[in-house]
């Protein structure tokens, strides 16, 4: 046998025992590395979180019906959303508004009650400022500058739907019809049905061409969404219960009033001749 081909298995065994001693010997393993979690704070049920609105809503003297319709357009009540512009938490407040208000930091924004103090306290400033639940609520999403630029209606479509849906909710919660006079004293704002699809070109073919031909003209400029970049707030009321005396003193009606008041002799001639017969059948 070659002594060469006895040398190998001698030195392998030689070898072997030296890697098994030391690991850096060894030949490197490759080995999968376990990534850090994120620490992520406990969120509490929807129950306590609903519980605790209720709460706050009165120790900040605010309708708690009108604070859930914010909350579930803002948030669906979920105290760990971010919008894609930086507002957090259940009532989706800006750092800087929380700011305003002695909250410094994002992450105490994510704490529910720190949120819905800062929230509600921003909230109820609005309304203070304004008077008005409707304007209000426009300002909460758009900004009071947006607001005030508009002449109190914000245009921005994303702003109109907000607006639209935050209101039929807390509307209808109440009992009161959306698109009533009543709803429409009591938020102090026009609310309209073609601002649930503002800016959506699609939704309002849609509904036109979901109505019957002979009434599409009328629904496409019931759903004109161009009506409202113009700012509006409150139409006057109609005038209810007017007398028809009223209205016949206009110089307009002055036909319709000589017509009412005073007959003519023609028409008085003509129904005694329509008259005439019936009486004298019943005479004995």
């Amino acid at each position: 046998m070659h002594p060469g081909r006895m040398l190998l298995p001698t030195l392998s065994f030689l070898i072997l025992p030296l890697a098994q001693a030391d690991p850096s010997l060894a030949a490197p393993v490759a080995q999968e590395v376990e990534r850090p979690s994120l620490p992520r704070p406990s969120v509490p049920a929807k129950g306590h979180i609903e519980a605790m609105i209720d709460r706050l809503a009165r120790t900040h003297a605010l309708d708690p019906v009108l604070v859930h319709a914010l909350i579930r357009a803002e948030s669906g009540y979920d105290p760990l959303a971010v919008s894609p512009a930086g507002a957090v938490g259940l009532m989706q407040v800006m750092p800087e508004t929380a700011a305003d208000y002695g909250v410094q930091g994002v992450d105490q924004l994510f704490d529910p009650e720190v949120n819905l103090r800062t929230g509600m306290r921003h909230l109820k400033r609005l309304l203070a400022k304004y008077g008005s639940i409707g304007p209000a609520v426009m300002a909460y999403n758009a900004g009071e500058g947006a607001l005030e630029r508009s002449g109190g209606f914000v245009t921005y479509s994303e702003t109109q739907r907000y607006t639209h849906r935050v209101l039929t909710d807390y509307l209808l919660k109440k009992g009161l019809r959306p698109y009533s006079e009543q709803a429409r004293d009591h938020i102090g704002l026009d609310l309209r049905p073609e601002m649930a699809i503002a800016g959506d070109t699609a939704a309002v073919d849609s509904a036109v061409r979901s109505r019957p031909p002979r009434d599409q003209d009328r629904w496409s400029s019931r759903f004109d969404t161009g009506s409202l970049q113009q700012p509006k707030l409150l139409r006057p009321l109609p005038q209810r219960r007017q007398r028809l005396s009223s209205q016949l003193d206009t110089a307009s009606s002055s036909s319709l009033k000589s017509r009412l008041m005073k007959p003519s002799r023609e028409r008085l001639i003509d129904t005694n001749r329509r008259l005439s017969p019936r009486l004298a059948m019943r005479q004995p």
